[in-house]
C-alpha cells in the first residue's frame, strides 16, 4: 500500500487498460467495479461478504449520508470506514445526481443547490465547498466534484449551461479539497450527447490537473450506442496516466464495451437491485428466479461458481424464497450477482494481461447468447 494516491497502467490490449490504484487504505485493481453502498451499506450484504467476492472499493452516497445519519455524526463516530466496518478504500459521489433526481423544490444557482430532503422535507444547501466538506467528514478516499447532471434528451443550450456550470464548480471543489495526501478528488466530464461539449469539458478539466477523471451524464436514458459514441470522443481527451471512471454504469455488456474504450472504474446499483427483485446474473446470462420453470429444479444457478449462493442452493429453493418474499432470497441473489460482477472484472483484467481481451469477451458474450439451462427434465 502507498501513502500517496498513485495510478499505474500495468498492461494494455488495444484501448483496454489493466492497472492499479494504490493509496493508504489499499490497492484497487482496475478495471474495477465498485459495489454501491448508498447509506453506508451494500444492500443485503455483510461487508465481509463484499470483500470476499473480490471488491477492492465501495461507493458511498453523499446525499443520502448527509441526510441520514448526517456527515457530522459519522465523523464523530470515526468516519465512514469505521462506522460501516469497511477499512478499505471508499469513493463518495458529490450528491449532485441525487439532488437533481430525488429532491423536492430544488433551486439551482451559481452558488450551489438549495433543496428539500426527500425524507422529511427539511431544507438544505449544497455548494461545491459543502459537498467537499461533507465528503471530508465521511473521510472518503476518492471524492467527486459537485456537478449538474442533465437527463437526456436535453437541448444544446441546457447541456452547455450545465457543462459550463460544472466546470466552474470543479475549480471551486479543487480549491476546497486542497492538498490531502493519500486522497484524491476527481472531476466529472459533462456535455450530454454533444461531441464538442464533451471535448470542451474534458480539456478544461484536464487543465486542472486532477488525480482522476469521471465521465458523467451517461446511462441516464440514452441508447447504449450514444453512450459508447461519447466514450469514443471523451476518453482520448483524458490523460493516459490518470484513472477514468464511468459513473453509474452498468450492465455486464456495458462494462465490457466501455473497458474496450479505455474506462478503468465503474459503479452501478444494478447487481444489488436485481438481486432484491429475483434476477440473477450468470455466465449464461440473466436468470429470473420468479419464473415457475424453476419451482421443481434441484440444480444450482451455476455449478462451476465459487460463490456459495450460486453453487450450493437449488433453483427451486431460490424460487421459493423470492416468491415468498423471504429476505434470504434477496441476500443470496445479491451475493451471487456481486460475485458474478467481480468475477467478470477479474476475467477482464486477466484477459488484458494475456493480450486476448477481444477473444475472451467474445467468449463471454457467446455464453450469454446461448442462454440458461433447458428446463429440468423432471418438470
Amino acid at each position: 500500500m502507498s501513502e500517496e494516491f498513485k495510478f499505474n497502467v500495468l498492461a494494455t490490449d488495444g484501448k483496454a487498460r489493466r492497472g492499479e490504484i494504490t493509496m493508504p487504505r489499499g490497492t484497487i485493481r482496475t478495471p474495477a467495479f465498485m459495489p454501491v453502498g448508498t447509506g453506508g451499506t451494500v444492500k443485503a450484504m455483510y461487508m465481509d461478504q463484499v470483500r470476499g467476492v473480490g471488491a477492492d472499493i465501495i461507493l458511498g452516497n453523499t446525499y443520502h449520508l448527509m441526510l441520514r445519519p448526517g456527515a457530522e455524526r459519522v465523523a464523530r463516530l470515526g468516519g465512514l470506514h469505521e462506522f460501516a466496518r469497511w477499512p478499505h478504500p471508499i469513493l463518495t459521489d458529490s450528491g449532485g445526481f441525487q439532488v437533481m433526481s430525488l429532491s423536492k423544490l430544488r433551486k439551482l444557482s451559481e452558488k450551489g443547490v438549495t433543496f428539500r430532503s426527500h425524507i422529511d422535507g427539511a431544507a438544505y444547501e449544497m455548494s461545491p465547498e459543502r459537498s467537499i466538506e461533507i465528503q471530508g467528514l465521511l473521510d472518503s478516499d476518492i471524492q467527486m466534484q459537485l456537478d449538474e447532471c442533465t437527463a437526456l434528451p436535453a437541448t444544446p443550450k441546457e447541456i452547455q449551461r450545465a457543462m459550463e456550470l460544472s466546470l466552474r464548480w470543479a475549480e471551486r471543489c479543487k480549491a476546497a479539497f486542497g492538498d490531502q495526501p493519500g486522497k484524491a478528488m476527481f472531476g466529472i466530464v459533462q456535455g450530454g450527447d454533444i461531441p464538442d461539449m464533451r471535448v470542451r469539458s474534458a480539456q478544461a478539466l484536464k487543465g486542472l490537473d486532477l488525480k482522476g477523471y469521471a465521465v458523467g451524464g451517461l446511462a441516464v436514458g440514452e441508447p447504449q450506442e450514444v453512450m459508447l459514441d461519447m466514450l469514443d470522443i471523451t476518453c482520448p481527451e483524458l490523460p493516459e496516466e490518470k484513472p477514468r471512471y464511468l459513473m453509474g454504469v452498468g450492465t455486464p455488456d456495458d462494462i465490457i464495451k466501455s473497458v474496450a474504450r479505455g474506462i478503468d472504474m465503474f459503479d452501478c446499483v444494478m447487481p444489488t437491485r436485481a438481486g432484491r427483485h429475483g434476477l440473477a446474473y450468470t455466465r449464461r446470462g440473466k436468470v429470473n428466479l420468479r419464473n415457475a420453470r424453476h419451482a421443481d429444479d434441484p440444480r444450482p444457478l451455476d455449478e462451476e461458481s465459487d460463490c456459495p449462493a450460486a453453487r450450493d442452493y437449488s433453483r427451486a429453493y431460490l424460487h421459493h424464497l423470492i416468491k415468498s418474499g423471504e429476505s434470504l432470497g434477496a441476500m443470496l441473489l445479491t451475493w451471487n450477482n456481486l460475485s458474478y460482477y467481480q468475477h467478470l472484472m477479474s476475467d477482464i483484467r486477466a484477459s488484458i494481461e494475456a493480450g486476448r481481451f477481444a477473444d475472451r469477451t467474445a467468449e463471454i458474450g457467446e455464453g450469454w447468447a446461448r442462454g440458461d439451462l433447458p428446463v429440468h427434465p423432471g418438470q
